[in-house]
Order: structure tokens, then C-alpha cells, then sequence
């Protein structure tokens, strides 16, 4: 209890040195700016005699340097100068030889303009440094705008596109149970080519209510609260292949699952991934009479485990690596595979949720793999 008392006074302490440091720096008033650089001299002076009395040898110089140092940071280049020509006057009147007067000798002198000079070195310093803090404090603040700018543009974007997702399922059903009672009912009357016609119509349909279904998935994943526990990837794995069984009980698929750690993630978003990832290498090794796919992880970087998932399918060219991830990329024809091109996009952003990263790579007929990270139980 005393541990979190101390490191909340500690914090709190902190943060009213850095409000303090911020007022003191937006400062604009001559009289203030000009008046801290006095208070500063004459504290310093105070601090030399002090120690002069206490028998400290020597002290003079830092003590006044510190004082044009603070003066710099705080109240900018024209006090500053003040404060060294201050320091000046009150080191050559009390401190140097002959004492109480502004007279320097001939042997005080070098000693006089190495003070003077260290002064304006010192102030110099201090001024480039506060310069460079203002710039990098006014990027911080745009950056911090923008993000905010972005995150807010984000969520109006991800609420437009679920409601317009959600308020076209109403109307597509209509065309898509009309357009089942047509065929069923006017089959026998139409010709060949109206058949046609209408089965096109039933299969643009549905693959329509695909995309939207995929598309609202889509959405709700960057809306849905993240709820993260330790989750068994081992057990994960066989359970969404044993899912994936029944629809490829006629195929025989030789897979190899490696030894899985124990991570911390949502295990329904952590699901989703691996169904993603092993329903696309279920379908992408349709071409091969021996699909072989196979899951394991190495160890990664910060504390993290990298999965992967490899396939002897059909691969990828890996020029247009970058567009795997984006929503309705696709590299492979729809006659090919099936597919509407946002599982990938939806693994990304799960996996981008729990902190971590996800890369590809494959070869034209040679397979791919797929990688994301995790972080460690």
C-alpha cells in the first residue's frame, strides 16, 4: 500500500513539474519574462554568498551558469542575455579581486572571460535545446491531432459501413427469395437462355449476401470489445480443423500440426483467424492430389510466438504481396476460387488488435505460408 502511495505521489509530483514547465514556457509577458531572469540572478547571487560563508571554494561559476541555464529554458533569448550580463556584474563586483568594485585586474581577467564566455555557451546550448523540444512538442501535438482526426474518421467509416451492410440484407433477400419463387414456379415456361439468366441472378445473389455478411464481420471486429484470456492454440487448431472435416471428407489432406503454446488473445477473434487461414489453404490445395498443410510456431521477437500456416497450393506471386491484406483483394480469379476477399483483411485487423503482425510469402504453384505473431502467455 505505501509502494502505490509513493508511486502516485511520484507521478503526481511529475505531472505538476510538467504543467509548471509548460506555463512557465508559454509565458509572453516582457515584465514576467524579463523579471524571472532577476529572480534568477539574485537567487543564484543569494546561493553564492551562502556558500562563500559556509567556506565552499570556487562555487560562483556553476552557481551563475545554472542560473543563465534555467533563465534560457524558461524565458527565452533576451532574458537570457540579461541574466549573463547580471552574472557578470555581480561575480566581478563581489567575487572578483579587487573586491566591490567593477575594476578587473589584469591577472582576474582570463578567469572573468572564461565565466563570460561559458555563460554564453551555456545560454546558447540552452536555447538550440528549447528550440528543438518546441519542435518536437508541436509534432507531437499535430501527430496527436491527426490520430485523433484518423480514429474519429475510422469509427464514422466502420458505423457507415455497417449500416449500410446491415440496410442492404433487407432488400437483397427480397431479390433473392423472389427470384427462387420465379424459377421454382415459371421453370417449366421459360427457355434455355431465361434459365440461364436466372441462375445467374440467384448466384450474383448470394455472392452478394456473401460479401455483405463478410463486410459486416468485417466491421464488427473493429467494434466488438476485445476479451483477452490465455487461449490454447494446440486446441484451437484441432478444433477449427475438425470443423473444417466435414467439408472435406472426401479429400485426403495430410496435416501436420506442430507443438502450440499457450497465448493471450480473444479466443473467438483467435478463431476466426485460424478459419480464415486454414479454410484458405483447404481451398487453395483443391488443385494438388496430395494436399499437404501444416501449422507451428517459432518464437518471436518482444515477448511474443510466431504462427504460421503453410500449403503446398496454388501460391501466389509475391510482387503483389501488399494486397493479400486489403478488403476485396483478390489474386486468383473467382472461377478459380471461391472467395469475396475479406478474410485476409479480417486477419489482419484481428491480429493487428492483439499487437501483433501478420506477413505472407509464397510462389506462383508453389504454396504459401502465412505468419502472425501473438503475444506470450
Amino acid at each position: 500500500m505505501t509502494d502505490l502511495s509513493g508511486g502516485r505521489i511520484r507521478v503526481e509530483a511529475r505531472r505538476a513539474l510538467a504543467r509548471w514547465d509548460l506555463e512557465l514556457h508559454n509565458v509572453r509577458s516582457p515584465i514576467l519574462r524579463y523579471g524571472f531572469s532577476v529572480a534568477c540572478a539574485a537567487i543564484a547571487f543569494g546561493l553564492a554568498l551562502t556558500l562563500q560563508y559556509y567556506r565552499f571554494r570556487d562555487v560562483e561559476v556553476p552557481v551563475f551558469t545554472l542560473s543563465i541555464a534555467i533563465t534560457t529554458w524558461y524565458a527565452g533569448v533576451g532574458p537570457s542575455v540579461l541574466a549573463v550580463l547580471l552574472s557578470m556584474v555581480l561575480f566581478d563586483y563581489f567575487f572578483t579581486e579587487p573586491l566591490h568594485s567593477f575594476e578587473i585586474s589584469i591577472r582576474e581577467l582570463p578567469y572573468f572571460f572564461i565565466f563570460a564566455t561559458w555563460g554564453i555557451i551555456v545560454a546558447s546550448f540552452a536555447a538550440v535545446r528549447r528550440r528543438i523540444e518546441d519542435s518536437l512538442r508541436g509534432a507531437q501535438e499535430e501527430l496527436a491531432k491527426r490520430a485523433a482526426e484518423l480514429e474519429a474518421a475510422n469509427k464514422e467509416l466502420e458505423a457507415f459501413t455497417y449500416s449500410v451492410s446491415h440496410d442492404l440484407r433487407a432488400p437483397l433477400r427480397h431479390v433473392l427469395g423472389y427470384a427462387e419463387l420465379l424459377q421454382k414456379q415459371s421453370s417449366s415456361i421459360l427457355d434455355d437462355k431465361a434459365r440461364r439468366y436466372m441462375a445467374m441472378i440467384l448466384e450474383a445473389s448470394k455472392r452478394m449476401g456473401s460479401l455483405i455478411d463478410d463486410l459486416l464481420g468485417f466491421s464488427r471486429i473493429g467494434r466488438a470489445e476485445a476479451r483477452k484470456t490465455a487461449v490454447n492454440l494446440d486446441l484451437l487448431v484441432r478444433e477449427v480443423i475438425a470443423e473444417l472435416g466435414q467439408d472435406t471428407k472426401d479429400r485426403d489432406i495430410g496435416w501436420t500440426i506442430g507443438a502450440l503454446p499457450v497465448c493471450y488473445g480473444d479466443r473467438s477473434m483467435l478463431k476466426l483467424v485460424l478459419t480464415n487461414l486454414l479454410s484458405n489453404a483447404v481451398k487453395f490445395t483443391r488443385i494438388r492430389p496430395r494436399p499437404k498443410i501444416e501449422i507451428g510456431c517459432a518464437d518471436g521477437k518482444d515477448n511474443q510466438v510466431e504462427v504460421f500456416v503453410t500449403d503446398n497450393g496454388a501460391g501466389f506471386d509475391m510482387q503483389y504481396v501488399n494486397k493479400l491484406f486489403g478488403v476485396f483483394q483478390r489474386l486468383h480469379r473467382a472461377e478459380e476460387f471461391e472467395g469475396t476477399g475479406i478474410g485476409l483483411a479480417t486477419v489482419q485487423r484481428i491480429i493487428h488488435r492483439h499487437g501483433g503482425t501478420v506477413r505472407a510469402e509464397g510462389a506462383v504453384d508453389q504454396g504459401a505460408t502465412f505468419y502472425f505473431s501473438l503475444p506470450k502467455r
